[in-house]
Parts: structure tokens; C-alpha cells; sequence
């Protein structure tokens, strides 16, 4: 039988016992990862595998040996409890060993947990899964997690007082990132919320997010856009020693002066054009850029976006010559010194 969506959700929260085994397959080999380790826990507990309740094996090892997987199914454990045995890196070629094992399945046999790669509407492994009444077949695709997976993760992590603000906050972060480092985050924030009745703000998930090179590029990103013509010396030096792309610095520029442009040239203003961001911002960065874009016209905007569109242009031409941070440098010079005009 074939899951998806909001069945499949509800299948990986409470995995059906009943049911002999289930597929797992996609490209994304992190989430797959993720979803076959939330169905084991909920399957074979904390302690399945210390307790010899759980089997792995590989296509390969099944492919040397076809009776292996029928073996650890009927086999009887030493400890009492739910067994699961799970294949990895599955492929068409195992399709008559599994379907043996699926055939044969009976109540309190161990169940049957397969992964495999990206798998075509005609794969014969994913028809067996999707045929086969007593298995489940389901996609895992790179889409990010919807609200409800959010929810579901959140009263996991025991989090259940959020302000609307912090859910844009987790929504973006659920799409910028990987589902473990989502799962890290919000369990640091599940900690960091701990014995605190008051409601989760966006200010507290910015607080436990992961930092990485881009708060780096907002900083310079900020200190332009704020006229602060001191400050860009520094950064650069500090962003060249991290190994930062002179193009990157100019894509990620011209990304929020668009932004700011949206904002400024909006129909009643900054405060209006925000509410129509998408994604939209949050927290202090959305405050910040309310403050930056009210410092600027559309008109200088539309001259700073043509300023670095120029130094691009500059830096891919053939007969360029001029050290590429030194170009970005300056045109940073330039345009702190136009947004700082009055």
C-alpha cells in the first residue's frame, strides 16, 4: 500500500504493528535516515537494539545470501518485546528475496524495514510495497516539513506555547536546514525552554540556532546597508581570511538590497511590504531591515542594485585584472556612502 502525506505522517508517529514491512525510499538519504530511525524507536524502544531486537543487513549481504532475511524474520529472540529487521541500500534485484519474506509474514514475526535510493513508478521493488497488502511504500522527498510535522516535532521536543511570530521563525528554519540539525535545534530550544511557562518568541529560536558563515555576511550585509563605512575594512579582511567568495559577497548584496528595494518601494510603505515578504523575515532581522529600508529611497536602491549589478559585471569580465575583493571593497564603500546621504 502506497503512503503519502498526511497518512504517511501519522504512519511514522505510530508505526502499524500489523503490518509486515514497510519502504522507505528517495534521494535524500539524511531524511530517509531520520524517518528509519523515528520507526525503529517507535517500534523496538530505546533499548530494541541492546537487547538483540533488532537485525541489520545490506542489499549486498542479502543478495550473497537470499535466505537470510527469511531467517531473521521467524527467528525467536532472547529478550520478549517487537523485532525489526531492517535492509539497506535496497534494490530491484532483491525483490524475489523480499517478496518471500513478505509472502511468509505472519502476526509476531519481525517486521520488515526496507531503504532504498530514488526508485521510478515502475521499479519492481516499489510495486512489491505498494501491492503487497500487508507492507507500506512510502516516498521520502526534499520538501520541507509542513506544519503539522512541525507541530508533531515540537510536542516531541515538549513545546507547546508558541507566539506566531516564532512559528515563521521555525518554519524558515525547518526549510534553511537538514531534518537532524532541525531535530538538534529544537531540542536545544526545548532545553533552553525548560521550566519556562511563557510562550517560545522568535528572539529565543534565533537564540538557538545554529551559527554558521552567513551571520558573517548579514554583519557586513548590515554595516553597509547602515552607511557604516568604518566598519567594512574589518569584516572584509575577517570574510577573505574565512575563504568567502568575492562573488558570493555580490550575490548575497544584491539578495538583500532587493529586499530592501521590496520593502521601500512597497505600496504603504516598509511596514506594509513586509507583511508580503516571502519567506517572510522575523524576529530582530526583521526589525533591522524595517529600520534600513526606512533609511533609504526606492530611487538609491534602484542605484545601489545598478552599482553591484556593474562590479559583477566587472568581476566575470575576460579582461578584468584588479584584485576581486578590492573591487567588492570599494563598491561596499560606495554604497555605505550613498545610503549614509540624507
Amino acid at each position: 500500500m502506497k503512503l503519502s502525506g498526511r497518512d504517511a505522517q501519522a504512519y511514522f508517529r505510530r508505526p502499524d504493528p500489523d503490518r509486515g514491512g514497510v519502504l522507505l525510499f528517495g534521494e535524500d538519504v539524511m531524511r530517509i535516515a531520520h524517518r528509519r530511525q523515528e520507526i525503529i524507536a517507535a517500534l523496538v524502544g530505546p533499548e530494541g537494539e541492546a537487547e538483540m531486537r533488532l537485525t541489520r543487513m545490506s542489499g549486498a549481504d542479502l543478495r550473497k545470501d537470499p535466505a537470510l532475511l527469511l531467517d531473521a524474520v521467524k527467528a525467536q529472540g532472547f529478550f520478549p518485546g517487537p523485532r525489526v529487521v531492517f535492509v539497506e541500500e535496497a534494490t530491484d534485484g532483491l525483490v524475489k528475496p523480499l517478496g518471500a519474506a513478505l509472502s511468509d509474514w505472519r502476526p509476531g514475526d519481525a517486521q520488515i524495514l526496507v531503504t532504498a535510493g530514488s526508485l521510478t513508478a515502475k521499479s519492481a521493488l516499489r510495486k512489491l510495497f505498494e501491492s503487497a497488502p500487508q507492507a507500506y511504500a512510502i516516498g521520502i522527498y526534499s520538501d520541507p516539513p509542513g506544519r503539522e510535522e512541525i507541530e508533531a516535532a515540537l510536542r516531541k521536543a515538549g513545546l507547546d506555547r508558541v507566539d506566531r511570530a516564532a512559528w515563521d521563525a521555525l518554519e524558515h528554519l525547518a526549510r534553511a536546514l537538514d531534518p537532524g540539525d532541525f531535530r538538534q535545534v529544537l531540542d536545544k530550544v526545548a532545553l533552553f525552554k525548560l521550566d519556562d511557562p511563557a510562550p517560545l518568541t522568535p528572539e529565543e529560536v534565533e537564540a538557538c540556532a545554529p551559527a554558521s558563515i552567513e551571520a558573517e555576511l548579514d554583519d557586513i550585509l548590515n554595516v553597509v546597508a547602515e552607511g557604516r563605512t568604518a566598519d567594512i575594512g574589518p569584516l572584509m579582511q575577517r570574510l577573505s581570511g574565512q575563504g568567502v567568495a568575492p562573488v558570493t559577497l555580490l550575490i548575497m548584496a544584491m539578495r538583500h538590497f532587493r529586499v530592501l528595494y521590496a520593502l521601500a518601494a512597497a505600496p504603504g510603505g516598509p511596514q506594509a511590504g513586509v507583511q508580503r515578504l516571502r519567506p517572510p523575515l522575523f524576529g530582530p532581522r526583521r526589525d533591522r531591515m524595517l529600520r534600513q529600508a526606512s533609511g533609504w529611497t526606492a530611487d538609491r536602491l534602484e542605484d545601489a542594485l545598478a552599482m553591484l549589478m556593474d562590479t559583477d559585471l566587472t568581476l566575470r569580465s575576460a579582461g578584468q585584472r584588479a584584485p576581486a575583493m578590492a573591487l567588492v571593497e570599494r563598491s561596499f564603500v560606495r554604497l555605505a556612502w550613498l545610503g549614509s546621504r540624507r
